[in-house]
């Protein structure tokens, strides 16, 4: 059930997301490099979940601030339109389900029309 309620959680954050970033204008259709980060409670955790992702090419994952605040951020290339989003951010969502980790969302820099 608690994969179920984090689902359920990151979809509702993703589209509050998405409302702010269509305020800014953002074209959503445009692919830019989106940040996932999932903290990790050790640093053996977090590089292992990194190098999950990375061997099956899930996005590029980098384990960092391994001493203080262990965490891995995963880089996906994509447009941000609202099914690619939530399909990406929930599966994210399951790997720290799966592997004990907490999913703290995504970013990215606001793509504008060009003019």
């Amino acid at each position: 059930m608690a994969a179920i309620d984090s689902l359920i959680a990151t979809a509702v954050s993703d589209t509050d997301l998405l409302r702010k970033l269509d305020g800014q204008g953002d074209r959503f259709a445009v692919p830019r490099d989106v940040e996932f980060l999932l903290r990790a409670p050790s640093a053996e955790k977090a590089t292992a979940v990194a190098s999950f992702i990375n061997d099956y090419q899930y996005g590029v994952a980098t384990a960092q601030d391994l001493e203080d605040s262990p965490s891995v951020l995963v880089v996906v290339h994509m447009p941000i339109e609202q099914h690619a989003i939530q399909s990406v951010s929930g599966f994210m969502a399951c790997i720290c389900e799966l592997f004990g980790l907490d999913y703290d969302g995504w970013g990215c820099v606001v793509q504008m029309a060009h003019t």
